[in-house]
């Protein structure tokens, strides 16, 4: 595993004793890998850049929450709040993910093999170069980017079934910022009222190419079908919506 490589084994053990031993190991180890993970919250919040962790079965809501720079692997699937208010940093996910993925998130990246739960990248923001982004392999449920204000979110509608939808109702639905990436069309009656289709342009495809090639490296998949130019690209109706309830003009 490399000289530097640091092995937990987090069979029965209590979340806050192993987050604890994460940020102890942290100090010395920049390379961790966390075995028999069964529902442990938290894993990985605040971490700073250049740990690296790869985490063996299931970690519980709220990892990454905070997470400041730190990459984490999960090989599993991941359950809710991932990314939750996440400054920067890198999460990959070799299966599926719960509900509010990348909830609050303020920078970094979340690429998703599978599927996504309901209200994913809700109130997510950016500022200057820092620009959250989700990318999610299969399909969403209601709510995706729900009061979102900035960031991007992909959804790239891999092996769905015939009869399955590629978001759920109310997407974008308060909607004030950011852009919502779509591999297919979405019923208009789908859609919050916030949120409005317009068209690529080169910078558009240019960024999905990057997020598809890097999406392919992470799982090993051939996206070679796939062509940024069919996305469907929604943005915000309105840049500042709600100003009236705060400000007086």
């Amino acid at each position: 595993m490399g000289q530097n490589m640091k092995t937990i084994d987090a069979l029965n053990m209590n979340y806050r004793d192993l987050n604890n031993l994460i940020s102890e190991t942290a100090e010395v180890d920049k390379n961790i890998t966390l075995g028999n993970v069964y529902g442990q919250r938290y894993i990985g919040r605040g971490l700073p850049k250049k740990v690296k962790i790869k985490i063996y079965g299931t970690p519980g809501n709220d990892m990454a929450a905070y997470m400041d720079g730190a990459e984490l692997e999960i090989f599993g699937n991941a359950q809710d709040a991932v990314g939750n208010t996440m400054n920067d940093g890198k999460i990959i996910v070799h299966g599926s993910c719960g509900d509010t993925a990348g909830y609050s998130m303020r920078g970094g990246e979340i690429y998703v093999e599978g599927n996504v739960g309901y209200r994913v990248g809700i109130h997510m923001k950016e500022y200057r170069e820092m620009k959250p982004i989700i990318v999610a392999g299969g399909k969403a449920g209601d709510f995706l980017g729900e009061y979102m204000a900035g960031g991007a979110i992909i959804l790239l509608g891999m092996n769905l079934k015939k009869d399955e939808d590629l978001t759920g109702r109310f997407c974008g639905t308060g909607m004030h910022g950011g852009t919502i990436y779509l591999n297919g069309k979405t019923e208009k009656y789908k859609l919050g009222k916030e949120a409005v289709k317009v068209k690529l342009d080169e910078t558009d495809i240019t960024f999905l190419k990057k997020h598809i090639d890097l999406y392919s490296k992470y799982f090993k998949k051939d996206l070679t079908a796939l062509k940024p130019e069919l996305f469907v690209k929604y943005c915000a109706v309105n840049k500042n919506p709600y100003k009236n309830m705060y400000c007086r003009y």
